[in-house]
């Protein structure tokens, strides 16, 4: 920390350097056996738990986008191509776009992470049996090794990310008939598959003792794999931030600048706090809202009113869960919504939401989709808009430049090579022999 330290209190910065994070504990990590992490490793990039057997995880957190994939709203299921290239299948269209954009996956592994989704809706909660709280309520099944693992598999059920359109396979069919846990649910039908791919079956029963000994591979044994594997191959811990909090570099002077206006004067340090940079806390920014929003098959509305979907309190209304900001530069675009290409236009944006709402113009990465609902329907109307706005509790302030370019120099100093490419890549190929998205 001292390189730092000194670096803030040259430049007349002593309360911001009083702020600053202690380094990362390592012993916040959990270990996990190496068998088991290339074991998710593969199941991560194997289209197989998809219904349609044609997305994989990695579909929509890909390496090549810093774990997102480049796009505003993705197109999961009738979705072809990867990244900013993935465009709608003409043959099959996607109902709808992704209601939002594809978070980042780094450090998710550690355990202050206790809160996943934008709004939270799966959250660790010791009271509960099963130790979790998420949408699937009693229905939630025990075996999960942590939260992690939990969040890893809700994709799996959505119709728009990975089950698929009503009657296409037999997974769509179960989440759509309200079947997903049990003998016949979704879960366990993606079990079953994975299970007759021979060499899966051995690495499952060479990983986990239970399965030797006989016990059938559960869908918990598929997500505790793949959030190993997450966990190992995404940590984020060797930036060069990192290396200035434990003393040994100094970040670059205009780094050091932007620290010290991240953990001062602009205030950016209260939400984003912490080593990981998030209080892990749920806040209305003022985003722009794009896309279908968040809302039932029933619903014609496309307003997304975040954390307040989740807890049914007016005053979570429009409220997002703050992202750490590790490896930040890279994972474009950004906002719950991915309403900006371009950072310094976030921050612009972030600094003043009023005004920047009250003058947003187009400016998301959206493939064309034939007959989806208009993208910017609630920017066009002034009534949403100020309900967006009306949300937003103390705006940070307006930031010149200046502080745009300044603070920019800080959040690179949050990337991580090691991270970003990952500790196994992505392998050549996987069990199941379908095709592996490079």
């Amino acid at each position: 920390m001292r390189h730092v330290l000194a670096s803030l209190i040259a430049l007349g910065a002593t309360a911001a350097a009083a702020d600053l994070p202690a380094p990362v504990d390592p012993a916040t990590y959990a270990r996990h056996p190496a068998e088991e992490v290339r074991l998710g490793w593969h199941l991560f990039y194997d289209p197989i738990l998809s219904g349609n057997r044609n997305i994989a995880c990695a579909t929509c957190h890909h390496p090549r986008f810093a774990t997102s994939d480049g796009l505003s709203l993705g197109l999961g299921e009738g979705g072809v191509g990867l990244g900013p290239a993935r465009r709608a299948n003409p043959e099959n269209l996607p109902e709808q776009r992704i209601p939002r954009n594809a978070p980042a996956l780094f450090n998710l592994g550690a355990a202050e992470f206790t809160v996943m989704f934008h709004d939270g809706r799966i959250e660790a909660d010791p009271s509960r049996p099963s130790g979790l709280r998420t949408p699937l309520e009693d229905e939630m099944v025990a075996g999960f090794a942590s939260l992690l693992s939990a969040q890893t598999m809700f994709p799996v059920l959505s119709p728009d990310e990975m089950a698929g359109h009503y009657q296409e396979n037999e997974i769509s069919q179960a989440v759509r008939q309200g079947r997903l846990t049990g003998p016949g649910g979704a879960w366990d039908l993606i079990s079953a598959r994975v299970a007759e791919v021979p060499d899966y079956a051995e690495r499952f029963a060479a990983v986990y003792p239970e399965i030797g000994a006989g016990r059938p591979i559960a869908f918990t044994d598929i997500s505790n794999a793949i959030a190993a594997f997450m966990a190992v191959e995404w940590r984020s811990d060797t930036s060069p931030f990192d290396a200035s909090l434990r003393g040994e570099a100094p970040l670059a002077p205009d780094a050091a600048q932007g620290a010290a206006l991240f953990y001062g004067a602009a205030g950016c340090g209260t939400c984003h706090a912490g080593v990981f940079q998030t209080d892990h806390g749920f806040h209305a920014m003022g985003q722009p809202q794009l896309g279908p929003g968040k809302a039932e098959r029933f619903e014609s509305h496309q307003r997304d009113i975040g954390r307040m979907r989740v807890t049914g309190r007016a005053e979570d209304a429009y409220a997002f869960r703050t992202p750490s900001l590790r490896n930040v530069v890279k994972t474009g675009p950004w906002g719950h919504a991915g309403a900006f290409t371009d950072l310094a236009a976030f921050l612009r944006h972030h600094g003043d939401p009023s005004a920047g709402l009250a003058a947003y113009a187009p400016a998301a990465e959206l493939p064309d989709l034939p007959g989806a609902k208009a993208d910017y329907a609630i920017m066009e109307d002034a009534a949403e808009r100020e309900a967006i706005t009306d949300a937003v509790g103390a705006a940070p302030g307006a930031l010149t430049e200046e502080d745009i370019v300044l603070l920019i120099a800080f959040l690179g100093s949050l990337s991580d090579p090691a991270a970003l490419e990952g500790r196994l890549g992505v392998p050549d190929s996987v069990p199941s022999g379908l095709p592996v998205d490079r």
